[in-house]
């Protein structure tokens, strides 16, 4: 019997394997950063809830080999807190990009670039496992869709200012957000989900100041993927609502080489909880 738990910003998975048999829940965000009682909360109800659609107690599930993935588990300390909060004896808790790689390459050597809201970028090789980026819009976050909208209205205030070329996308965007004063004021109050609303403004445009943000975000998804020890003949994942866009702009090494992932983060983290095991 192995437990897997997959928790983001956005759901909760939990999945069970036992007697040949997967039984999955899912229920709400569980961010354990954002909100840390919330997420137990989250986190328990789940477990209760596996447990009695696999037809067994909660304290059956206490000596199960479990690898929780959870969003915002910063470090050990984070992660032993969450331990404790939970009816579980033997459970890993760690970040969840390890889990989302496992479970898109398997037991393959190869990277993933996760470029959802944010940006991440991993490489698994056997037991080595390391990763770069995903430190947060302010001070990274690279190439992901709220980096994307954020520079898009960076570069309409220097086209603005006679500092780049006003293209059409630059004078849509001035035009739509009310010129330099609604462009400053959006972007004071903005979340980086409110930044990564303008990403499809990017990445489904042909405009030159498009293709400029998706150039500088490919370079630095190149330099990443190089700075974590890919090497020619390694596959690539790129997992993430901007991932896709990505594609075409990749250096033709990197392209070619990349395969779609062959499962979930919850499929990683049972992989994870049977090597534990």
């Amino acid at each position: 019997m192995i437990l897997g738990v997959d928790a983001g910003g956005t759901t909760c998975r939990l999945a069970l394997e036992h007697d040949g048999q997967r039984t999955e829940v899912t229920l709400g965000a569980a961010n354990v950063t954002s909100d840390f009682d919330a997420a137990v909360t989250v986190l328990r109800a789940g477990l209760a809830q596996l447990a009695q659609e696999a037809g067994l107690s909660l304290d059956a599930l206490r000596p199960c080999p479990a690898w929780l993935a959870v969003a915002g588990v910063t470090g050990p300390e984070m992660a032993d807190r969450l331990r404790a909060a939970l009816p579980l004896e033997r459970a890993t808790v760690d970040e969840d990009r390890r889990a989302a790689l496992a479970g898109a390459l398997g037991d393959r050597t190869g990277c993933l670039a996760g470029i959802g809201t944010g940006s991440f970028l991993a490489r698994q090789d056997g037991a080595t496992f390391v990763t770069l980026g995903g430190h947060g819009l302010v001070l990274g976050d690279e190439g992901s869709g709220a980096w994307l909208g954020r520079e898009l209205l960076s570069y309409c205030l220097r086209a603005h200012d006679g500092l780049e070329p006003m293209t059409p996308l630059a004078e849509t965007v001035l035009r739509d957000f009310g010129g330099v004063v609604g462009i400053v004021a959006l972007a004071a109050r903005a979340t980086p989900q409110d930044f990564a609303r303008l990403a499809p403004r990017i990445t489904e445009s042909q405009d030159a100041a498009a293709a400029m943000q998706m150039r500088r975000g490919a370079a630095w998804l190149a330099t990443g993927l190089n700075a974590l020890g890919w090497s020619p003949g390694e596959p690539i994942c790129l997992m993430g609502g901007v991932a896709p866009a990505y594609a075409r702009w990749l250096p033709r090494e990197m392209a070619e080489n990349r395969v779609p992932p062959s499962g979930t983060a919850l499929d990683g983290a049972l992989l994870l909880a049977r090597r534990a095991g």
